[in-house]
């Protein structure tokens, strides 16, 4: 999360410590190379359409395949009324998961099977590609010798539990993904985030695909992971005005959503949890708050370090592309994450996670590892 050109793709896997030498035909090899979008779609009705649209908008796509996961709403049949205005939309539908794969990789695996590029972009169907993001990512991939190419989108917030919760959870991974250890190939560090997730076709035909991780939660990271292994570079970084996304459009799918991957993102152990709660919850400003109840002056003490943490939060937000006034939101941002993660630790550690209508089973031992 080793480079030929894109459009000629290589059949060996590079050296960790290949380099590649600036080329003046960059932008013009990135433009002539071929992509294939898949999206995997489940019950996406209200997001599905502009999804197919803004890709469809991106001449570096070739093909955009979308992949029909047992949907019970109108997402086939929108992707069929957009067929005939974007002729290269191909629709699969899927029926049934095979047993040890979570849904959305099996439907991944599915569309990479028929894809004909020679890059694959996996995206969420929630997600809208602004102008230029695909020819970036190919920029990127070859400025870098990179592989595999992801974006962390921007976030699109409307409600005030998006605003509270969602930033909060990403200063927070941004303490254990870092851009910079991730797109270093000294480092063992891994990371994708799965709304823009670009890889070369022959890349992912050699670490097994969505195949190899069949049982992940956290595909992403786990295709990361794998790629980075196996001596392929990684390019991760923002996607701010290159991708939009807004993750959740209720509290109880975006309490869901978080309880299903984030034991996993802070470190799919139960001592990580605790150390995430004591590093993330004020516990000294309050403290010191409750110290007021006999002694005035803690209180006001007290007061003064939660504004302190919050101002903390504040240059948190500023250093991951969100506004310094989301900091409004600090103290519902504490409260909900700890107890989402708590929520998400629990679940992981029954063997089960629910999402999309569906009950996902978690290896114990390897959730609680």
């Amino acid at each position: 999360m080793s480079n030929a050109t894109p459009n000629t793709p290589s059949t060996a896997t590079p050296s960790a410590n290949q380099t590649c030498a600036p080329e003046p035909t960059r932008v013009s090899a990135c433009l002539t190379a071929r992509v294939t979008a898949i999206v995997p779609a489940r019950n996406e009705e209200l997001v599905i359409a502009a999804c197919v649209e803004s890709l469809a908008r991106q001449p570096e796509i070739a093909e955009i395949i979308v992949v029909n996961d047992e949907s019970s709403d109108r997402t086939g049949a929108i992707i069929r009324g957009l067929m005939p205005q974007i002729p290269h939309v191909k629709l699969l539908e899927v029926q049934g998961v095979p047993a040890g794969f979570v849904g959305k990789n099996y439907a991944a695996s599915v569309g990479a099977s028929r894809a004909a590029s020679d890059w694959l972009l996996f995206t969420d169907a929630d997600a809208e590609l602004q102008s230029g993001a695909v020819l970036r990512a190919l920029e990127l991939a070859k400025e870098h010798c990179a592989a595999l190419v992801s974006f962390s989108p921007e976030q699109v917030m409307e409600r005030w539990y998006e605003k509270a919760l969602i930033p909060f959870v990403y200063c927070r991974l941004a303490k254990h993904f870092s851009f910079d250890a991730v797109n270093d190939p000294a480092s063992s560090a891994a990371a994708a985030n799965g709304q823009f997730l670009m890889i070369r076709h022959d890349a992912y035909d050699a670490i097994g695909g969505h195949t190899e991780i069949a049982g992940e939660v956290l595909e992403d990271v786990a295709l990361a992971r794998r790629a980075k292994a196996a001596g392929f570079r990684l390019w991760f970084g923002s996607g701010a005005s290159l991708v939009r996304v807004r993750m959740y459009r209720s509290f109880a799918a975006m309490w869901d959503g978080w309880k299903k991957n984030l034991y996993l993102l802070v470190g799919r152990k139960p001592q990580a949890v605790f150390r995430e709660l004591g590093q993330v919850f004020p516990w000294i400003p309050l403290l010191v708050l409750l110290l007021g109840l006999k002694i005035p002056i803690a209180a006001f003490l007290g007061v003064w370090l939660l504004i302190f943490r919050q101002v903390s939060y504040g240059s948190e937000l500023k250093r991951n592309h969100f506004p310094f006034s989301l900091i409004l939101y600090y103290v519902p941002a504490v409260l909900l994450y700890a107890g989402v993660l708590w929520a998400s630790y629990r679940s992981h550690a029954r063997g089960t996670v629910q999402w999309k209508g569906r009950e996902i089973p978690v290896s114990v031992s390897n959730a609680l590892r």
